[in-house]
């Protein structure tokens, strides 16, 4: 018998890591496009998890961006029932008329259909295929955005999205192994030209500044940028952990906020409380920026009788009588 390639029997590792523990009966689906990364992952799922007594299928979903995707997704679906993912679908989307940039657009419809396709098949868990590189690329591009911690700990490992498991097995893998593995494997993966178009900020991260800080720094760069966002979410669930217990703690029977109580805080759990509750108050996320926040914390740390502070989805909040109170705008 021939020996199992190193890459392989890493990923297979890495997938019963992520699927030991994983409650309820249902299947897992793997999220997959063709690329290296997904297709690797795929196969070792298809490996891993009935000798652990799990059903698991997969999705592939289509954003009709580039001729001939349509059939691209029914290869991946083909080859998916051949090493015995069932279910295998193929799910078409639509990213016209989204807000954000086209990766955005594309982002949010792909992860709606892939809740949609998990809540349809009761799945236990979807599994993604981001490696230590996309997190690497992830922590540079929360820095160049002067995003907080929330953004340098880039993506979890393990995620609750509207009631569906999401699952990272590979975040300690190099894009270098997926590779390996697939060509182990015999698999010939899709290579997205989206991956390489410079018009997309990750792609000109992937081809030109990871490249050089690797010359420069050396190949431990990729995996201190990873460490650092595994340090980072530590400490950002901790703060999170204090903030949902002191939202409670200000909390005021009309439903606004202690200003007292607030100012007792230290900033970095304060701001936290903010957010928290703006969001509480129908603030959407996406459009909540740190402009926001800063405007309500200057209610509470530099009063000096400003009016109300306008939020996202017609929110208004104005400091009174000791209260932060919540209100609709008038427009």
């Amino acid at each position: 018998m021939a020996a199992l390639a190193p890459p392989v029997a890493a990923l297979r590792v890495a997938v019963r890591r992520a699927l030991t523990g994983v409650p309820g009966p249902g299947p897992v689906l793997v999220a997959c496009s063709g690329g290296a990364d997904s297709l690797a992952l795929a196969a070792a799922t298809a490996f891993v998890a009935p000798r652990l007594g799990r059903p698991a299928g997969l999705v592939t979903v289509d954003h009709a961006l580039q001729a001939g995707s349509d059939e691209r997704a029914a290869a991946v679906v083909r080859w998916a029932r051949t090493v015995g993912l069932d279910p295998a679908e193929q799910i078409r989307v639509d990213v016209t008329g989204r807000p954000g940039g086209p990766e955005a657009a594309a982002r949010q419809a792909r992860y709606e259909a892939l809740v949609a396709v998990a809540r349809r098949h009761r799945a236990a868990a979807v599994l993604l295929g981001h490696t230590r590189d996309d997190q690497a690329e992830t922590v540079l591009l929360a820095l160049a955005r002067g995003a907080g911690p929330r953004g340098l700990a880039g993506m979890p490992p393990v995620r609750d999205l509207d009631g569906v498991t999401l699952l990272r097995p590979l975040l300690d893998t190099s894009r270098e192994e997926t590779r390996k593995a697939c060509a182990a494997l015999g698999l010939t993966p899709w290579e997205d030209p989206h991956n390489a178009d410079p018009s997309y900020a990750r792609a000109r991260v992937r081809a030109d500044v990871l490249p050089v800080l690797v010359q420069a720094l050396g190949p431990g760069v990729l995996d201190n940028l990873a460490r650092t966002a595994r340090l980072v979410a530590a400490d950002t669930a901790a703060l999170d952990g204090l903030a949902t217990a002191a939202l409670d703690r200000v909390r005021c029977a009309d439903g606004g906020l202690a200003v007292a109580g607030l100012a007792g805080l230290v900033p970095a759990v304060r701001t936290r409380v903010l957010h928290s509750w703006a969001r509480e108050l129908g603030a959407p996320p996406a459009a909540l920026s740190h402009r926001h926040v800063a405007a309500l914390d200057a209610l509470v740390t530099t009063w000096h009788g400003q009016g109300p502070v306008h939020l996202p989805g017609a929110v208004e909040v104005t400091r009174r009588d000791g209260r932060l109170v919540p209100g609709k705008s008038a427009g």
